[in-house]
């Protein structure tokens, strides 16, 4: 496939809001594209390398040379370009990249220079496009959608499913199977405003503790278990405690869904700063898991005896839960009747909930199956405090004593077409640590810096608690943040994850 369309495509998805036109333009590259070229035309799409950073920086692309008077370039040619430039190393590397950078984009046309500068500057923001890309690769490889959506969570890669469907068939959907060893897209849970409200809309339903650590997807098939983060990571080396629980369950062939947390001597949990730097921590293991011991608790079974349990209603996936994992290790629940009459039980557990230090509940439907991959409306969250994960758009350089640091962040919540709409800015709550640390994150995500704002990436999601909306023309969704101060910096998300500006503004309603 030539370069040249996906550049006017990009172009032309980046400029419409419509979600149907996105989708309608997408499906026309797939339906062009080689299978083989799938992978790089989709990391392209959603503006990003597959080799990740190579080095090279706005000073490099500032000023290109001619362009190409006709297009020649095709993404395979790109694809292995860049992955030329990623591999040079050693002395005069970063003179060496330049000059390949430089000679690719001589081979380019002026539309394709624009293009490829803006992926590797971070430039190219057309937003989370995921969701978009399913419907339009179902549409080009005219396969049920939601036949799609299912192989795409099972297999935990847009780019392996669409390689394979478009070169196979919609038959090759039918292979693409829950295994154990292989991590699935987490189900996800909206929010609602209190108890009674989420037990009002589900009916009979489980009414469970939300705890404040990071969510874990752990695997086992005989001897091996792997750990995954709710990103897909595999993180089994870092948490060899969970390994370990895993070995020491009476059963084989199985899929657990939950959460790692720490906790102090008298049971209560310890801050999710500590559990997150434990799981990010990549070296000396031991001497780490004896400082922040963590302790798994878990809430779902995807997978037993190598079966899959995804279809099944929460009710019987709880039940075979409870038979394989012993009660200590599961999270504290009660359950309500069928006619939601009792939401007062619901809400004195709750009440229970936060005296034991936890940050809430989730209200889940008894019926419902495991929806991976989907912020669906069976699973509802229901905390005291506002809170959104919202991603940084930007951030402002500090003054007086933040001066040096990125402080004020502009922050964005997620709209349907993938992109974002800013809802405000806050340089409320951050500790020094935490401006030290968002200041360096953000020095690697920036594309450009004025010298009063420097804009990023929109990769970094943040935790913001807030009093409530309150109407601003100044903002495009029409409301703004009052009060917002950021809770903490959530790297076990992605920008995906953030929540949708149909979310925060039901939250207002």
């Amino acid at each position: 496939m030539l370069l040249a369309p996906l550049a006017r495509v990009s172009g032309e998805v980046a400029e419409t809001s419509a979600r149907s036109r996105k989708t309608a333009l997408i499906a026309e590259v797939f339906r062009d594209a080689e299978p083989e070229d799938v992978p790089v035309v989709i990391a392209y799409l959603a503006g990003r390398l597959p080799q990740g950073r190579i080095g090279v920086g706005w000073s490099a692309l500032k000023d290109p040379p001619p362009p190409a008077a006709e297009p020649s370039l095709t993404v395979r040619e790109v694809d292995a370009a860049f992955t030329a430039r990623a591999a040079v190393a050693g002395p005069g590397a970063q003179a060496e990249r330049r000059r390949l950078v430089g000679e690719l984009l001589g081979a380019a046309t002026a539309g394709e220079q624009r293009f490829l500068t803006g992926i590797v500057s971070g430039e190219v923001r057309q937003g989370a496009l995921d969701a978009i890309a399913v419907e339009a690769l179902a549409i080009a490889s005219q396969a049920p959608a939601a036949d799609v959506r299912r192989a795409v969570m099972l297999a935990g890669s847009l780019s392996r499913v669409a390689e394979r469907l478009l070169a196979e068939g919609p038959a090759v959907l039918a292979e693409f199977r829950l295994t154990v060893g292989s991590p699935v897209q987490p189900m996800l849970a909206q929010t609602a405003p209190s108890v009674t409200d989420a037990v009002g809309r589900l009916g009979g339903c489980a009414v469970e503790e939300k705890l404040d650590g990071i969510r874990v997807q752990v695997h086992r098939d005989g001897e091996e278990v792997r750990v995954f983060t709710r990103t897909l990571d595999d993180i089994t080396d870092r948490l060899p405690e969970v390994a370990s629980v895993a070995r020491r369950l009476a059963g084989d062939g199985f899929v657990l869904d939950g959460e790692v947390i720490a906790l102090a001597p008298a049971g209560r949990p310890r801050p999710f700063q500590e559990v997150a730097g434990r799981v990010g921590s990549r070296t000396d293991v031991t001497s780490a898991a004896a400082a922040v011991p963590l302790s798994p608790v878990f809430f779902d079974l995807l997978a037993e005896g190598g079966r899959d349990l995804l279809g099944l209603p929460y009710a019987d996936r709880h039940a075979a839960l409870a038979r394989l994992v012993p009660e200590p290790l599961r999270v504290r629940r009660v359950v309500t009747e069928e006619d939601g009459g009792d939401a007062a039980v619901g809400e004195a557990f709750l009440r229970a909930t936060l005296e034991r230090g936890h940050e809430g509940v989730v209200v889940k439907g008894l019926g419902t199956p495991y929806s991976a991959g989907r912020r669906g409306a069976a699973w509802l969250k229901v905390k005291p405090v506002h809170t959104l994960d919202l991603v940084v758009l930007a951030a402002e350089w500090g003054h007086g004593r933040r001066t040096g640091k990125l402080s004020n962040l502009h922050l964005g919540a997620l709209r349907p077409d993938g992109s974002f709409a800013m809802l405000g800015k806050t340089f409320k709550g951050l500790t020094d640590e935490m401006l030290a640390w968002q200041t360096a994150r953000l020095r690697e995500l920036a594309v450009a810096d004025d010298g009063f704002t420097v804009t990023v990436r929109p990769e970094l999601v943040v935790e913001v608690a807030y009093d409530g909306l309150q109407r601003s023309t100044r903002y495009p969704a029409g409301v703004t943040l009052r009060f917002a101060r950021v809770l903490r910096h959530r790297e076990d998300k992605r920008a995906d994850d953030a929540d949708t500006v149909e979310t925060v503004l039901a939250q207002g309603a």
